[in-house]
């Protein structure tokens, strides 16, 4: 007989959680404004917000945190940190930032002017949130599989070649500072980008000499699918797949608190030296010098280690193995979610689950409210309160898709708490004909506004 899989590691420490009931839950939400952000974390019993910086580190990580160099100039750990990108992405030139929204915000400060457009996959919330900031337009070239949840296309990350090079051929080429490629595609359901279709919008850039950057927050995991999925990979080591995949771009933005495997941490890594001198200026006047920038010198060992960890087919296996579990068995009881089961998250079909919630109704982020009262779980709304409004109208934006997104942790969580979740979403599914209202905005910040946003039951 097979035997059955095992994780690959064993539990050292543990942090105790506690349950409460739906009386407190629901109390406490009323609190908060009906916003999952605003609740205290001991409100919370398995938190799925988000896996950005919530993850466990390993006995390597720990042990590197003890020998981390603070000096402010030349450190030892930043010098590590440098070396072990270059190893993984080929990219020589490293400013570490605080996280990956600071790195957003130097690259994109120096790149990004009013009037621009940068096209890609499905920008996530902080990456349009900056370019819109910058009075400029993201745009969205995403193929269209993947606004069909029930298509079973395997890269639904993947950029429209056809749309890309509309793009490019009806803006004038300077209104183009970049192509960005996200890996995975978080938006659409944490779904990863073909190593092909990266080769092809490479080459279309080089056709019209356009720059090409990642935003490489889950790369691992982007370079996992393309192993598993991809004709001709399954041979390949994940670090041979990263390399490449970072051969066809100019550089990368990173949050380190996902497929770095640390708490706290980003960087830009960038191929043209001229261009890391100018970002290096802004480095230095928002995050500090350019070897340390944002991180401290333990964070930055801790990064080395867990960037060298993250890609290694074993870690890889187990992590996204567990969030399969938990969308196999969602999908058995008829729960609708996109399809394949993403890298980081099970996104919940919200226009399926809940049809009988209007759209200016927040019907992903009711769904997430009945969540966390049935059972204290934390998911996160992807859908129109985060699509936020148009900048120029002021009108709602109303995505393809209203997500549900359970994020799961890294090494943080047994399949114990993830059948909790699944009988939890089951619970809701099976009354989800009596959820026929959802909620109106009553405050909300001008930029960004699912962070803050206070609502009330409609």
């Amino acid at each position: 007989m097979k035997l059955p899989y095992a994780e690959p590691y064993r539990i050292k420490m543990v942090e105790p959680i506690f349950p409460s009931t739906q009386e407190q839950r629901s109390e406490w939400i009323k609190s908060a404004g009906y916003n999952l952000f605003n609740l205290r974390s001991e409100q919370v019993f398995v938190d799925l917000l988000t896996d950005s910086g919530t993850g466990a580190m390993s006995d390597l990580q720990w042990a590197a945190l003890m020998r981390g160099d603070e000096s402010y100039a030349g450190s030892r750990s930043f010098h590590e940190l440098k070396d072990t990108v270059e190893r993984i992405t080929g990219f020589a030139h490293l400013l570490p930032t605080h996280q990956g929204r600071a790195a957003e915000n130097v690259l994109f400060s120096v790149l990004v002017k009013e009037g621009d457009r940068v096209p890609g996959n499905s920008h996530f919330d902080t990456t349009k949130g900056h370019i819109e900031f910058r009075k400029a337009t993201a745009v969205d070239c995403t193929v269209d599989q993947a606004f069909d949840t029930s298509s079973p296309h395997p890269f639904k990350g993947n950029l429209s070649l056809e749309k890309l090079r509309k793009e490019f051929t009806s803006t004038p080429k300077e209104q183009i500072p970049f192509c960005l490629i996200t890996i995975t595609c978080n938006t659409s359901g944490g779904q990863p980008v073909s190593l092909e279709n990266i080769r092809q919008v490479s080459a279309l850039c080089k056709e019209f000499s356009i720059p090409l950057f990642f935003d490489a927050a889950r790369f691992a995991e982007n370079a996992y699918f393309i192993q598993q999925r991809e004709e001709g990979q399954k041979e390949r080591s994940i670090k041979e797949i990263c390399r490449e995949m970072f051969s066809y771009g100019d550089g990368m933005t990173m949050s380190s608190k996902k497929d770095g495997l640390v708490n706290i941490g980003g960087f830009i890594a960038l191929r043209d030296k001229a261009l890391y001198d100018k970002a290096s200026t802004l480095v230095i006047v928002y995050e500090g010098f350019v070897t340390y920038g944002g991180m401290s010198g333990r964070d930055m060992a801790a990064l080395a280690v867990g960037l060298d960890e993250a890609t290694e087919h074993g870690y890889l296996h187990s992590r996204i193995s567990q969030v399969e579990y938990l969308g196999e068995r969602l999908l058995k009881s008829g729960v609708p979610l996109q399809n394949p089961i993403g890298g980081h998250a099970v996104f919940i079909d919200a226009l399926k689950f809940l049809p009988h919630v209007p759209r200016e109704q927040f019907p992903a982020q009711t769904l997430a409210l009945e969540l966390y009262r049935e059972a204290g779980i934390r998911g996160v709304e992807i859908g129109a309160i985060l699509a936020d409004r148009d900048p120029l109208t002021r009108e709602n934006r109303y995505p393809q898709t209203e997500f549900v997104r359970l994020a799961i942790p890294r090494r943080t969580y047994t399949n114990n708490h993830m059948d909790y979740v699944a009988q939890a979403v089951e619970n809701v599914f099976a009354r989800r004909d009596e959820i026929t209202k959802g909620y109106r905005i009553i405050e909300e910040a001008p930029i960004m506004r699912h962070f803050t946003v206070q609502l009330s039951p409609v």
